[in-house]
């Protein structure tokens, strides 16, 4: 009985549990009108990218309890044909002080965020933008990247096709703006590695109708008299529209691999992943989403779970002290591709791994061995400090 009394009095005694620190996220997206898939074998995933944003949420809180931290996840969706400027919770929010944003829009709302007044001072996360322009002449002090830049991917596929000697490339692009941007990150990714592009030409043609016979016969019949050139050693497709680049593989009047968009897909996340414990975060996803992750969600998922890094090496909630944290050397956040993930201080980029990947199996992850770097192999990905365009560099 004694023993229980001085138990009781100490509890009495004890001061009341302080209040968890608290990080409210914003994430902003946009109501987009679901593109026609390609094949009802691959459904349009609902959800796409704040699906992943929820997950990081939840596991935000399951370590936070540990602690003695919480999170919050504000979710606002810029109507269809809406102006984001016009949307009154986002200002409202944005106006109330430094706030922390996961952005998982395209390049012109990202950039009309980025130009709200009072915005100077946010944390501002892209988590969907893959454009090269937003890390080099656009990049901004308080934009950090978690989606893989165009850069990085074409630098993680050429690493691999050099590596197979694989170094002559067929590089066939298509017409829409982002086929074109693509196109150029594997023309500078050449270079830099040593391939080199032996052909190029543009996708000119108009593909019948995906699923009936003419439209398979119209494929077949439009790529093998664009393909039949001289030799090469691979064929690498530039089409992000995902207009034709599937209909390349084993059509072509050479018996050679294609790679790029469509083939060989260097990605950001893989659903093939099952290793360094991704098979965990895989199911996990699943059984909130009931589908499978993709690269989209990935990238909204490390955006949230790299903001309860920070907080948790900063001790604080405050967006500078956030900042601060995000871009320390000793930064780091656990990524399930085998290596800590960090932001690089030139152009707040995530580095990360590149898988290299078909629809059901990870062919290999870049970098490769053998593409040493005098820091992180990572940052043979992408642009390294000493060619970083940033204007907001360090």
């Amino acid at each position: 009985m004694r023993v229980i009394a001085v138990l009781l009095a100490l509890l009495l005694a004890a001061p009341a549990a302080a209040a968890p620190l608290t990080l409210d996220i914003i994430h902003v997206t946009r109501d987009e009108e679901a593109p026609i898939p390609f094949s009802f074998m691959e459904p349009v995933p609902a959800g796409e990218g704040i699906e992943g944003a929820r997950l990081g949420l939840a596991d935000n809180n399951a370590s936070g309890r540990f602690t003695g931290q919480a999170y919050g996840l504000g979710e606002i969706v810029i109507p269809r044909d809406g102006a984001l400027a016009a949307v009154p919770e986002l200002a409202a929010l944005l106006a109330a002080g430094p706030r922390v944003v996961v952005a998982d829009l395209g390049r012109a709302d990202l950039e009309s965020l980025l130009a709200l007044p009072g915005t100077a001072d946010d944390i501002i996360v892209n988590a969907r933008a893959t454009d090269d322009a937003l890390r080099r002449e656009g990049c901004r002090a308080n934009l950090f990247h978690t989606a893989v830049s165009r850069a990085m991917r074409a630098d993680g596929l050429a690493q691999y096709l050099v590596l197979m000697g694989w170094k002559r490339w067929f590089l066939v692009v298509g017409p829409a703006s982002a086929d074109q941007n693509f196109a150029a990150a594997i023309r500078r990714s050449a270079t830099r590695f040593g391939a080199r592009i032996a052909l190029e030409k543009p996708w000119t043609y108009e593909v019948g109708h995906r699923r009936t016979d003419s439209g398979v016969t119209n494929a077949r019949e439009e790529i093998r008299p664009l393909t039949k050139v001289d030799d090469y050693d691979v064929l690498v497709v530039a089409d992000e529209a995902d207009d034709f680049g599937e209909y390349l593989p084993y059509r072509t009047a050479l018996p050679r691999p294609v790679a790029g968009t469509h083939g060989l897909v260097p990605l950001g996340w893989s659903r093939a992943n099952e290793q360094w414990g991704a098979t965990q975060l895989q199911r996990r996803f699943e059984k909130q989403a009931k589908r499978f992750m993709t690269a989209r969600d990935y990238a909204n998922w490390l955006a949230v779970r790299a903001l309860g890094e920070a907080m948790t090496k900063a001790g604080s909630a405050e967006p500078a002290a956030l900042r601060a944290a995000l871009l320390s050397p000793e930064f780091g956040v656990a990524g399930f591709k085998g290596a800590p993930l960090s932001f690089r201080p030139w152009d707040r980029q995530m580095r990360q791994p590149v898988l290299l990947a078909t629809t059901r199996s990870l062919v290999a992850v870049a970098p490769e061995d053998g593409f040493l770097h005098r820091v992180t192999p990572l940052d043979t990905l992408g642009d390294d400090e000493p060619e970083s365009a940033c204007p907001a560099r360090g």
